[in-house]
């Protein structure tokens, strides 16, 4: 199995910190959904976006984010209309590749978010032991705002640290806070729909990502 791209992280693809050239502790974060040219690129953008307006940080503290597709459409650039949408946020679509899920993006990520429920019951079936580290992305969110965010590692612990204690505390609580209806933990593939359902969908997404990012890193959206 081919590594993903070095290129696709938040990080350097050999897990050595930029300046330093030291190794240094990562954590990977990996959206999936099914073209990898709309609803993943969207997250996985946003997500890195998000992380740099917390952290300051480029790199994130160490957390690698990518993406992929279950039916991705391999060396595609993402859809012309979730590039719009990313722009409306500010943040940056230069340089995405798609990418076909591969067992080793599932055994090199620490939390896998998916677009559906369908994409979660087929990274589960890859097998891996991902069933404890793959969730819908609405589900972690869902699941993310019910934990207390002082059980978690301080940031002076760093992130990498309190993403891992998060993706457990998460698991913990799946089997009891549970979706309230069935579509709750979707989000719909907006694929050769206009720009006004792209964007309904990035907003979508966006509210989904800011208390994830606000839980890793401790540190609430700028206003």
């Amino acid at each position: 199995m081919t590594a993903p791209d070095a290129g696709r992280g938040i990080g350097n693809g050999d897990d050595t910190g930029t300046f330093t050239g030291l190794p240094r502790d990562t954590f990977r974060i990996l959206h999936v959904s099914t073209g990898n040219v709309c609803r993943s690129p969207i997250t996985e953008r946003l997500t890195r976006h998000a992380l740099a307006d917390r952290l300051g940080d480029p790199l994130g503290g160490g957390l690698i984010v990518e993406s992929a597709g279950t039916w991705g459409h391999e060396g595609a650039p993402m859809e012309a209309n979730a590039e719009a949408v990313l722009a409306d946020f500010g943040a940056d679509a230069s340089g995405f590749v798609g990418r076909e899920l591969l067992d080793d993006h599932v055994i090199r990520a620490d939390l896998v978010l998916t677009a559906t429920r369908d994409h979660r019951a087929q990274v589960i079936s890859m097998g891996h032991s991902a069933g404890l580290r793959t969730f819908t992305l609405k589900e972690f969110t869902r699941l993310v705002k019910a934990i207390d965010p002082a059980t978690l590692p301080p940031l002076e612990d760093g992130v990498v640290a309190r993403a891992r204690a998060l993706v457990r505390a998460a698991a913990a609580l799946r089997g009891w806070l549970l979706a309230p209806t069935v579509e709750a933990d979707e989000v719909y593939d907006p694929y050769g729909a206009p720009l006004t359902f792209f964007r309904s969908v990035g907003d979508e997404i966006q509210q989904a990502i800011d208390p994830v990012v606000t839980a890793l890193t401790g540190v609430p959206a700028r206003t």
